[in-house]
Order: structure tokens, then C-alpha cells, then sequence
């Protein structure tokens, strides 16, 4: 009989009563500690139709996975027998089933934080929590999650195994959530890099709707993005017509099991599976064929030692007492356990008899060899004993002794397991800042063996903490698709080559563009560069304009074969020149030579020497002084030359046409004088050149703006005035020439150069008015072609129209350089004057018509007939009576006047050439 003391202290509490139905755990222990664990031990959970009129029967769960909830029972028993790890202690556990669904986790999570009693009296309030301190699991992300939104508000600590999504690592809102498995944003971004790593570009990608899908599928898309790599989300209609070749699957095991099956109900092309985590290490997955090759990050293989005989350490004993054992047995064996006062019913189930051997059957719940999410089950479970280790136990000289009375909160351990740093059976375990452990992932490869059975088989490492790959062995153990080695190619367009660049195509995505070659003066030297970068203004690309290459210079120079024409020209006219002056220098005394201002002829052979020789200036790569050299050397020696033009046309004016009996005009322009006109028309061409020099002389430059792919090598002129001011003044004193030589042209053509002088200036003249625009217009070194041209033309011109005939008389016909000759001539064309009446000596008196008398008294020569000559040689006393005066006074014997040579004219004896004809 209750006493009355009790019936006061039961009236006075509350009695909480849990609402629903109670789950019981599918495997509990009671112990000093309990540790929940929430697995999803059924991975189906039926479909049930609501009629909203009656309760709804408790979830019927389907398919099983045990091995999860072996481990945790596993480690715990390992832990409870060290002597090391919270010795003394026991822990207890409590294990229960969420049929991989979100309400059943949150009724569990509920669960755990109470009794397992459904009504119970407490002093105040219903809101204390039940004997959990810290709880295992959830497998999957979503049931995580909500989860981990209940266990926060009591601040127990959540370890999960298998929950992966990135959103988790967000202490805001899950600041009690840790967990052994990397978070997929790791995953994520070792999927990028090993897709960057084969050169795929254009990929397809497949995830599941939920948590862990999204999220995954999301950390994926960014890091593909920072990569340059292009995804599309894929359904299935579009995933058959895709023309990706490599697909990149977030899913997890289910979900992937209904897409791989349903592609198998109908052909299509195969595809380059790149897997995540959860599907890619699956076996049961393996057996879709067109799979095969897949790629993808698994945990790494692990051996926990002593586990395989504690999986198949299953009596038939110790499997009646579960109803989960049971379950898993009697589908296992095909039979059923045999139960008290229940009669069987079904006839085609054996009754199991207990001679079933476990260690026979062929399931992965035997098969260890790939150990991976159940080693982080394990090492969940020691990181919560290290954490109860670390608050209840203390260390006395190095042993441990631990205090199984201490009352721990849940809060304490939540601080306890953020400090966890230990290591076992060689993996190490820790967790940062974001309850996230050190990411390492292995490289796996569906590969099918000699049997045809597929494998997974190891072929390299990722190590995020080092952020290195390990894959020495990676090309020649990977198989892609259809077994092969060879890397299959998925891009949307293929790589640009260096000298071209990436350009978007219109409406698609990054990895859809056209490759455009770089344009002029640019080059790329890289593989799928975005953009060409100008060369160097001294350099220009290549043909491939992949690199840039220094500009060729341009000059004219000696190898030219444009430049060895204009200098054996050159030469030529040089030689020509001086041969010309040889043969006059040989036949001085003959009368063409007299005949000639030999003074004016030898100098203006020396100028054009010179002439022809400055062109050879204009060749050969520029300098400061060739620069300075060519265009005043050319410029004073044309001066010369035209000067020497000028003194020679003047001389035959003043001969014959000073017009005025007894005029004085001819002493005024003797030799002293023609040498000064020389010399002063040339000295101003000197100063011009001078002043040019002084203020602004030319230089040379490169040139890059001619010619875009190469550089020329040129003069710049420093100052265009004083250059132009060259070239003017030499047109100046050759048109002044020119418009001489045309007045004196008609006269006796006998030792007459006027006509000469006037052809040589006329092509002179025409040369050099058409350098202007051609000099003006030509690029390059075809400038300095243009000014060659343009000397060497205006020198032939002087030397063949002026010498030419003249040499030819002299070598070819020496007939006609008599005296004789010459008389007979003259009387020609003075007979001819005479006999039209316009210049005859009693008309006009016309100084041309005079002769020098040279006072021989034996002197018969001349003709008494015809016109001027045909008079009578007169006398001195005769002309006075007359009244006729010759233009230049008589050569006396007594040397009284001047004589005919101060003129620079010889006298001829016993001749009756006209004097005028002697200055020619």
C-alpha cells in the first residue's frame, strides 16, 4: 500500500504523457552513458493511402542495410572492454531505424529526448530530456538536418556518419552538428578539378532533389564554374539527346537506382559517369553494365580490425531476441524463426533450424573488403567516447581513472568534441571550426575484371588538407567508357590553338564560342586564351601569330638587288664621267675642246662625278653622319654642276648676243668672273646646307608606322624647310638655266652647246618635277630609291647631252674636229644669216658676224664669195672708216689691248672662225 507521503509527493507532480505512438529501438543497451544512434537501417519506406478517418498504421519500411548499427554496437562493445578509453565505464546505446524518412527521424530525434516510457512524472514541467547524452547518425542529409533543428534547442551533440551536405558546416544553424565525413563542398570541388584535369568542358549533370542533391549539385556548379567548365542540368528526355558526353551525377544510392534503371529500358549513346560519394561506391549499383568507367571520390578503404567476426558472430540465439536480427535472418536463410504458440501458415518458408551458417552466404553484410561509411560510423562512436573520456576521466601518472557517478550534461560534451584530436587504426580524427573533418578522398574507377564481374578499384588519392593529387599510376589503371584507356573528349567546342582567341557564341554557354585568329599586331601564345595582347610596336607577330618575333628592318642596303643595280649605276656614271674627262684632257688641243670653255667642262665633269658618286650615300644602313652627308653632298654637288651649266650658257649669250657695236659687255665676264659666279652660286648652297645642319640636321629614325610588320631604317629629314630649301634652290638655278639655254638655242650649232644645255636641263627639269610626287608617295626605303633615281637620271642626262656628242666627234669622227671643218661650217651658216637679210653686218652689225684678225700679214685664208665672208678682209683703216667695231678689241703685237685669252678664248692664226665660236 502506497504510503501517504507518496500520495502527496505523486499528487503534487506533473504527469507528462508523450503524444503518438512509441518507437522502440531496434538494438539498446543500458549503461553508464547511453549514446543514441539514428540509422537508416530500412532504405524504402512503404506507401501508405490515408482515408483521414482512422489512425494511420505505424510505417512499414522496406529493404535493410545492418551494418551501420553493427558497427556502432561494435565499437561501443571495444570501448566498454579497453582499459584505456573510460575504463570502468559502460556505455549503453540506444539504436534506432528512420526508414531513410524525414518524419520518421524527427519522431526518433523526439524520442531520444525522452524516456522510453510513454507516461512519467516529473516536478515541474515536461520539457527534461531523456538519458542520451550525444546521438550517431542521421545516413542522409535531409533527416539531418531536421534533426539537428530539434537536438540544438537541448544542445546535444549530433555525430553524423554519412550526412555530407555543405549547409550543415553553418554553425548559425546547426551549432551542434558535427560530423567524420568531409562536407560535400570538398567533394564538390574535387569533382571540378578532376574534370578539369581530362580537359572535359561541356558535361551533363544529375542530381537528386533533396538536401543533399541541391546542396552538393550547387558547391559543384560554382566550383565548376571557377574551372571555365559548362554544365546543364539534365531530365531524361534531354539527357538522350544531350551531346555531352561526360554526365556528373549528385544523387544518392536510390534516386541513382531508378535513373540507371530507367535507361536500361531503352538504347542510347554511351556516357562517361563521373559519381558522387554515395552512388559511386555502391556494388550493389555495379551490376548496369553501360555504367561501366564510371569515375568518382569515395572515403577511403579502411580496415577495422576484428569486425568481419563480429558480423558473423550470429547465433541463432542471439538472433531470436531481436526482431531486426530476425528479420535480417530469416530473409537472409529463406526461412523463418520458429516462434512460441504461433503456428506457421505459409508453406513456402522453411523453418530455420539453427544449421545456417552465416559465414557462408555471399551479401555485402559479410563482405568487408570495402569498408568506407561504416569506418566513419566507428569513428563517430570513439570521438563521443573521447569526449566523455575527456570530461569524466582524470589522468594520474599516465593512468586513467574515471568517475562513472559524475553527472554530464550535454553541453559538456558538445565543448569536449570540438577539441577531439586523436587517431585510430590509423586514421586520424578531428573536426574544425565548422564541426568538418580533413578531406581525403580516394579516386575510384569501375573496372570489369578477368571474371566480367565490375570492380572498384583504387586508382588515386586526393588529399584536401595538401591540396595535392596522388595519381602517379592514374593513366595506365583508369578505364573510361567501353574499357578503354583513351580519354574520351567532351567539350562544346574545341580548343582554341595559340594565335587565336575565345569568342561567345550568342545565347549558349561560356564553353560555346568560336575561335577567331588574333588580328593584326596581336598574338596569343596560349591555349583558349580570351584575348590577344598587342605585340611590342618593334615587334609583329608570327604567320601562326601564336608568338611575337622582332620586326625585320628595312633599309636599303649594298645585297639589295635593288640596291646593287642603283650603285653599279653609280659607279658606272662615275667612271663614265672621268672617261670623259680623260678623253678631253687627251685632245685638249683639238678644236672641239678649244672650242669649249675647257675650264667650266673639266669642273663640271668633276661635279658630276661627285653627283654619281653621293648616290652611293643613300645606301647602306643609316647613321647620324651618312644622314647629314647624303643630302648635303648631294645638294652642293648638283649646285656645282648647275652652276658650271649656268657659267657655260652664259658665256654663249653674251657672245652672241651682245648686239651693240663696240660693246664692252664680254669684259665683265671673263674667266675670273665665270669662276666667281661658281663659286658664289655654290657657297649659297653651302650656307643653306650649313644653317640646315646647325639648327635641325637630319638623323636617322626607325620608321614603324610605313609598314605595320616591319621597320625601315630611314633618314629623317630634322627639318623639312631646310630640305626643300636644298631642292629649291637647285630647281631654281636650273630653271634660270633652262629658259638661257632655250634663248641661246638657234645660234651656229658648230661648237654651239646651247642646244645641248637645253635638252640636258629640259630632262633636268622633268626629272625633278616628277621626284616631287614620286618622293612624296613612296613608302619605305623606296624613298630613298626615288631620290636615287632621281640623281642618277638628272646626271646621265648632263653627261649624255652635253658630252656625248662631243666624245663621239672626238673618237668617231675626227673628220669634223678640223679647222678647215669648222670654217666651212661657220661660212654656212653666216652665208645662210646673211642671205635672209636679218643679221648681216651692214644691216645690224651683229657681233657674230666678227672675227679676230690676228695681224698676219701673210695670211690668204678665207673666201672672197658669198655674204660676210664673201667681203673682203678689211683693214683697220677701212672698219674705222666703216664704223664698225668688233666686240672685242684686236690683238695687237704690242699687247696694247686686251687680248682675246683674258676671255678664255685662244687665238686662232690665220683662221676666220667667228671669235664668238672660240668661248663655246
Amino acid at each position: 500500500m502506497p504510503t501517504e507521503a507518496q500520495d502527496r509527493s505523486v499528487a503534487s507532480s506533473v504527469k507528462c504523457k508523450l503524444q503518438g505512438s512509441t518507437r522502440l529501438p531496434a538494438f539498446s543497451v543500458d549503461g553508464d552513458y547511453v549514446i543514441g544512434g539514428v540509422f537508416s537501417i530500412h532504405y524504402f519506406m512503404q506507401t501508405v493511402n490515408h482515408d483521414y478517418t482512422t489512425m494511420p498504421d505505424p510505417v512499414r519500411c522496406s529493404g535493410r542495410s545492418l551494418r551501420f548499427s553493427r558497427a556502432m554496437v561494435f565499437a561501443i562493445e571495444e570501448i566498454n572492454n579497453s582499459t584505456e578509453l573510460l575504463p570502468g565505464i559502460r556505455l549503453g546505446y540506444q539504436i534506432f531505424d528512420s526508414c531513410s524518412s524525414v518524419p520518421v527521424a524527427v519522431h526518433v530525434a523526439f524520442q531520444l529526448l525522452n524516456s522510453l516510457d510513454t507516461v512519467f512524472y516529473t516536478g515541474g514541467n515536461c520539457s527534461q530530456s531523456g538519458m542520451v547524452m550525444t546521438i550517431v547518425g542521421e545516413s542522409g542529409s535531409t533527416p539531418s538536418i531536421s534533426m539537428s533543428r530539434i537536438l540544438g534547442s537541448f544542445n546535444i551533440p549530433q555525430v553524423s556518419h554519412y550526412a555530407t551536405c555543405a549547409c550543415l558546416s553553418d554553425k548559425q544553424q546547426y551549432p551542434n552538428f558535427f560530423r567524420t565525413i568531409p562536407s560535400d563542398r570538398f567533394q564538390a570541388e574535387a569533382l571540378a578539378k578532376l574534370v578539369k584535369h581530362f580537359g572535359w568542358t561541356w558535361i551533363g549533370a544529375v542530381r537528386s532533389d533533396s538536401d543533399y542533391g541541391n546542396s552538393g549539385m550547387a558547391s559543384f556548379l560554382e566550383a565548376a564554374q571557377k574551372e571555365g567548365i559548362c554544365t546543364f542540368l539534365n531530365v531524361l528526355h534531354s539527357f538522350l539527346r544531350s551531346t555531352a558526353v561526360v554526365i556528373v551525377a549528385f544523387a544518392a544510392p536510390g534516386d541513382m537506382r531508378v535513373l540507371l534503371e530507367e535507361l536500361s529500358r531503352e538504347p542510347f549513346l554511351p556516357r562517361q559517369w563521373i559519381g558522387s560519394e554515395a552512388w559511386v561506391t555502391n556494388t550493389e549499383l555495379m551490376r548496369y553494365s553501360f555504367c561501366a568507367g564510371a569515375i568518382g571520390f569515395g572515403i577511403q578503404k579502411s580496415v577495422i580490425p576484428g569486425f568481419r567476426d563480429f558480423l558473423l558472430n550470429l547465433s541463432p540465439s542471439q538472433v531470436a531476441t531481436s526482431p531486426m536480427l530476425t528479420e535480417f535472418w530469416e530473409e537472409s536463410f529463406n526461412c523463418e524463426m520458429k516462434k512460441i504458440n504461433v503456428v506457421i501458415l505459409s508453406h513456402f518458408k522453411n523453418i530455420c533450424d539453427g544449421t545456417e551458417d552465416i559465414q557462408n552466404l555471399q551479401i555485402p553484410y559479410t563482405d568487408t573488403s570495402q569498408l568506407r561509411i561504416t569506418n566513419m560510423v566507428y569513428k563517430a562512436v570513439y570521438a563521443i567516447a573521447h569526449a566523455i573520456h575527456n570530461t569524466v576521466c582524470q589522468s594520474t601518472n599516465g593512468i586513467a581513472k574515471c568517475d562513472k557517478l559524475t553527472k554530464l550534461e550535454s553541453k559538456q560534451i558538445l565543448a569536449e568534441l570540438k577539441k577531439v584530436n586523436f587517431s585510430r587504426n590509423g586514421y586520424g580524427v578531428s573536426f574544425n571550426a565548422n564541426g568538418d573533418p580533413v578531406a581525403i578522398y580516394e579516386l575510384v574507377n569501375w573496372q570489369k575484371s578477368e571474371t566480367g564481374k565490375t570492380e572498384l578499384v583504387t586508382v588515386g588519392l586526393y588529399d584536401n588538407h595538401t591540396a595535392l593529387w596522388r595519381i602517379a599510376y592514374l593513366y595506365f589503371r583508369l578505364l573510361f567508357w567501353l574499357y578503354v584507356s583513351q580519354v574520351p573528349v567532351s567539350v562544346c567546342s574545341a580548343s582554341c590553338p595559340p594565335g587565336t582567341r575565345k569568342v561567345l557564341q550568342k545565347g549558349k554557354p561560356i564553353c560555346c564560342y568560336d575561335c577567331i585568329l588574333c588580328p593584326e599586331g596581336e598574338s596569343s601564345n596560349k591555349t583558349d586564351s580570351t584575348a590577344c595582347l598587342p605585340c611590342h610596336k618593334e615587334f609583329w607577330p608570327n604567320a601562326k601569330r601564336d608568338t611575337c618575333i622582332p620586326k625585320p628592318v628595312e633599309f636599303l642596303s649594298f645585297q639589295d638587288i635593288l640596291g646593287i643595280i642603283l650603285a653599279a649605276f653609280s659607279v658606272l656614271g662615275a667612271c663614265l664621267a672621268i672617261m670623259t674627262a680623260a678623253v678631253f684632257f687627251h685632245h685638249r688641243t683639238s678644236p672641239i675642246v678649244r672650242a669649249n670653255n675647257s675650264e667650266l667642262s673639266f669642273l663640271l665633269l668633276i661635279s658630276l662625278t661627285l653627283c654619281f658618286l653621293c648616290s652611293l650615300t643613300f645606301i647602306g644602313a643609316p647613321s647620324e653622319w651618312s644622314c647629314m652627308l647624303r643630302h648635303t653632298a648631294f645638294g652642293i654637288t648638283f649646285v656645282l654642276c648647275i652652276s658650271c651649266v649656268l657659267g657655260k650658257t652664259i658665256v654663249v649669250l653674251m657672245v652672241f648676243k651682245a648686239t651693240l657695236p663696240g660693246s664692252n659687255v664680254m669684259k665683265w665676264f671673263g674667266p675670273p668672273q665665270q669662276r666667281m659666279t661658281v663659286v658664289s652660286f655654290t657657297f649659297i648652297q653651302v650656307l643653306i646646307c650649313t644653317i640646315w645642319l646647325v639648327l635641325s640636321p637630319p638623323f636617322p629614325i626607325k620608321n614603324l608606322t610605313a609598314y605595320k610588320e616591319k621597320i625601315i631604317l630611314e633618314c629623317d629629314l630634322g627639318s623639312a624647310v631646310g630640305f626643300w630649301a636644298v631642292l629649291g634652290y637647285i630647281g631654281l638655278l636650273a630653271a634660270f638655266c633652262f629658259v638661257l639655254a632655250v634663248l641661246a638655242h638657234k645660234l651656229p650649232d658648230n661648237f654651239n652647246e646651247a642646244k645641248l644645255i637645253t635638252f640636258s636641263m629640259l630632262i633636268f627639269c622633268a626629272v625633278w618635277i616628277t621626284f616631287i610626287p614620286a618622293y612624296v608617295s613612296s613608302p619605305g626605303k623606296f624613298t630613298v630609291v626615288v631620290e636615287i633615281f632621281a640623281i642618277l637620271a638628272s646626271s646621265f642626262g648632263l653627261i649624255m647631252c652635253i658630252f656625248a656628242p662631243k666624245c663621239f666627234i672626238i673618237l668617231f669622227k675626227p673628220e669634223k674636229n678640223t679647222k678647215k671643218y669648222r670654217e666651212r661650217t661657220t661660212k654656212k651658216y653666216t652665208k645662210g644669216r646673211g642671205k635672209h637679210g636679218t643679221q648681216g653686218v651692214g644691216a645690224k652689225h651683229n657681233n657674230s658676224h666678227h672675227y679676230i684678225d690676228n695681224h698676219t700679214e701673210g695670211d690668204t685664208e678665207g673666201n672672197n664669195t658669198g655674204g660676210t665672208y664673201g667681203q673682203r678682209r678689211l683693214n683697220t683703216e677701212q672698219r674705222a672708216q666703216r664704223n664698225i667695231q668688233p666686240v672685242f678689241p684686236m690683238v695687237s703685237r704690242e699687247g696694247s689691248q686686251s687680248s682675246p685669252s683674258a676671255l678664255g678664248v685662244r687665238p686662232l692664226r690665220r683662221t676666220g672662225f667667228p671669235c664668238s665660236l672660240l668661248f663655246l
